[in-house]
């Protein structure tokens, strides 16, 4: 594909850059067609995004309806069949400002007094539409082969709640037709699987409006929380954690040494407890660290891992609120490690391990970023440049690639972010390693060296879940609600076809509950049929039916959620079967 750039210069495009350029010349195509629809418009922003674009447009009084969305879709299409050519020029800053003042778009203007002096303001011209941009853009604007407007929104101009709220309208675009349509399957999978739907319609877990962002546990919800808790604790024994549990509420003297109070405290929820300020908290990490300091610490114990599934409040803005994925409330699975500076890389790589077995069970691949120094931040830039070089160090040399992601570290210290991708492609950032040269020094933690000297340890901070909830979230949406048996809320189903078997169904019932398995039975006088499918649609592993013949041979018809039929069997032998999968953590029913 052709491109053409603030100088005009007309080149091939790169095949990763092409999407970018496409979608970025579909904003300015959308903002003509709404100039042509609407005179009066006056534009902000209209960037690419990771799957489309969108612009900013200030329409006054104007109200768009899905109508109208439609109309400015048409429009472009008509844009694009006229293959206008994309045109480019540049302007000194006193005749750049002249033109966006004659063609009345004052959120240019404003936008050019805020570039540097010696900035280089460049335009791009397509038919009668003029816009201020870098570039680049395809040529002729028949080379925007697939696209839709999807929505509109509010967005503040410059992000800025002070300012004037505008009106957001969102598009994609894709290289082909194909592409998009198979984007927009996607989307339909994505919304079936919507962990805010299923999590009612499954019982898992709901959201009320007298508490925001505050999830509420449903009973299923606990046992799929309480499971995966279990699997925790079961996988961090096995690397030597030590469990712990620290106050939600301390003191805010704690959190201005730690340098939560000036760095965090917007995030933070505060009291007033005997007339003194304490705080509710939003991380573990410094709870850990009182437990480290209550008594001294010898080389020989280090690496100290401290595991704690911390209860923490955080203040998000409504706006950011997102079912379990974003919360105000959330049990973090933390775990904070006190060693020795030369024992990080073997303890780094020996984290990465353990997030390889969690994430592997739950087929989960995983890429990973690490995050550099922020401008925001405590230490010295030496101890940060150290960090860094340490984590890097020690992923590369277990050969794990990462990219960079500057300035997004914690203001203690860098990281590594783990993002997983689940099964419809998405990735989400769940664990983080984050090495921290700066708390420890700042209370002044201790241990005794080999030569009787003390030392300050430096502090891991990692996370495998992130959280419970968004761990919650991400595996519902990943398995479609559909878990695993060893992961399911109820994992058998039994169902009767007739009243007459029913105390056969009731000693089957127990005897699975009695070997552990979660089971409910269905012996309402109910169809067979209707049974079946309430089960499925409840997403249940496994339904056991009893009829007359099971119940006289003492057998029972198994079925797997997804239709197959495994035929009669001796309830002794599925429950050898139910027990050996949930053991060994299957993802798929053997």
């Amino acid at each position: 594909m052709k491109i053409i750039d603030s100088h005009g210069v007309v080149s091939e495009c790169a095949a990763e850059e092409e999407l970018h350029v496409l979608r970025h010349s579909a904003a300015h195509i959308m903002a003509q067609a709404i100039k042509r629809l609407y005179p009066h418009a006056d534009f902000a922003f209209g960037p690419a995004t990771e799957k489309g674009f969108f612009y900013d447009v200030d329409l006054g009084d104007t109200k768009l309806s899905d109508d109208d969305l439609k109309a400015i879709e048409d429009m472009m299409r008509k844009i694009v069949k006229e293959n206008l050519p994309f045109k480019a020029f540049v302007l000194p800053r006193e005749e750049a400002v002249k033109l966006m003042e004659e063609r009345q778009e004052k959120y240019k203007v404003e936008h050019i007094g805020d570039l540097d002096e010696d900035a280089e303001i460049s335009f791009f011209q397509q038919g009668d539409y003029i816009d201020m941009c870098v570039g680049p853009h395809i040529t002729y604007t028949k080379a925007l082969k697939a696209f839709k407007i999807t929505q509109q929104s509010g967005a503040y101009w410059k992000n800025d709640k002070n300012n004037k709220m505008l009106t957001r309208i969102n598009g994609i675009a894709f290289r082909s037709q194909a592409e998009l349509e198979e984007y927009e399957k996607a989307l339909e999978e994505a919304k079936r699987r919507d962990h805010r739907v299923l999590g009612r319609e499954l019982g898992l877990f709901a959201f009320r409006d007298e508490a925001p962002g505050f999830p509420f546990y449903l009973p299923k919800g606990m046992v799929l929380k309480n499971t995966l808790i279990d699997y925790w604790r079961e996988v961090h024994k096995k690397w030597d954690y030590l469990e712990i549990s620290t106050p939600q509420i301390m003191r805010r003297t704690l959190w201005e040494t730690s340098g939560h109070w000036d760095h965090y405290k917007q995030n933070m929820y505060t009291t007033l407890i005997d007339e003194e300020d304490f705080a509710i908290k939003p991380m573990n990490c410094p709870g850990s660290i009182l437990v480290y300091d209550l008594e001294p610490h010898s080389y020989k114990e280090l690496p100290l891992r401290y595991g704690e599934l911390g209860l923490v409040h955080r203040h998000e803005l409504s706006g950011a609120l997102h079912g379990m994925f974003r919360v105000r409330c959330f049990t973090q699975d933390d775990a904070h490690i006190l060693l020795a500076k030369d024992q990080i890389k073997d303890e780094v790589i020996r984290i990465a391990r353990l997030f390889d077995e969690v994430y592997s069970l739950f087929g989960l691949p995983y890429t990973i970023e690490l995050s550099t120094m922020p401008d925001d931040h405590i230490g010295s830039v030496e101890d940060w440049d150290i960090a860094t070089a340490a984590l890097a160090d020690a992923i590369t040399s277990i050969g794990k690639e990462y990219e960079v992601n500057p300035g997004d570290g914690a203001f203690y210290g860098p990281k590594l972010d783990f993002h997983i991708q689940d099964s419809l492609g998405r990735t989400w950032q769940c664990g983080t390693i984050q090495l921290d040269y700066q708390l420890p020094g700042r209370f002044n933690l201790e241990y005794t060296g080999a030569d009787g000297e003390k030392y300050c340890p430096v502090m891991i901070h990692r996370v495998v879940f992130g959280s419970v909830e968004r761990f919650i979230g991400v595996i519902t949406e990943h398995f479609g609600g559909a878990f695993p048996t060893w992961l399911s809320p109820i994992q058998v189903k039994v169902v009767t076809i007739t009243n007459r078997t029913d105390d056969y169904a009731n000693e089957v019932i127990e005897k699975l509950r009695a070997a552990g398995i979660r089971v409910e039975g269905d012996l309402r006088n109910e169809s067979l049929k209707y049974k079946i499918r309430e089960a499925q649609v409840q997403k249940t592993p496994y339904m056991l039916t009893i009829g007359d013949k099971e119940a006289e041979a003492g057998t029972v018809a198994v079925r797997t959620r997804d239709g197959k039929n495994l035929g009669a069997m001796p309830v002794d032998d599925f429950l050898a079967k139910i027990k050996a999968e949930i053991a060994a953590k299957t993802l798929s029913q053997e």
